[in-house]
Formats: C-alpha cells, structure tokens, sequence
C-alpha cells in the first residue's frame, strides 16, 4: 500500500477529497497574491504547488483513473503543442 492509498485509508475519502479543494483553494489564493499584488511569494507557491500534487495523486488514486488521466493529458499535450505551431506560424508570418 502506498502514501496515497495509506492517507485514504486512514482519513477516508471525503476528507481527503475536501483536503483536495483545501489545498487547491491555497494554491489560487497565493497565485492571486502574486499577480495582483505583485507579492514576492515563491516559497508559497512552491508550498502550496507540492500540496496540490500530492493531493491530487490521492484524487487519481481514490479514482482508480491514474492511466485515464495521464492518457488524457498526453492527448491535450498534442493538442496544445498543434495549436502553437499555428500561432507561431501565424504570428511569424505576422512578424516579416
């Protein structure tokens, strides 16, 4: 049983899922903080951005959709990577 598995088991899985948004929630909170007011906040974020991980590896895991997920990803990667050799095509053309 691995960390994830150990956490859900031990602290069930609604309140690991609300420790899901918890975490969440203080990832955009410190995001917030940075761009709007413009705060020199980069031990927070990488705080709040490893919580979030973690928390998220917990989510995939009470799911069984690790593999789902990581497929998805690879798709939308593809995608996103199409959609900005069009726009560097385009804005290169632009550009001359």
């Amino acid at each position: 049983m691995n960390t994830y598995q150990r956490a859900l088991k031990t602290w069930g899985k609604e309140p690991q899922m609300l420790q899901v948004i918890e975490e969440m929630s203080e990832l955009t909170k410190e995001i917030l903080k940075n761009i709007n007011r413009k705060k020199d906040n980069v031990a927070e974020l990488i705080e709040e951005t490893a919580d979030v991980e973690i928390m998220l590896e917990q989510l995939k895991c009470c799911y069984g959709i690790k593999d789902a997920v990581e497929k998805y990803k690879a798709e939308k990667l593809v995608k996103i990577n199409q959609r900005l050799d069009e726009w560097e095509k385009t804005h290169d053309r632009a550009a001359s």
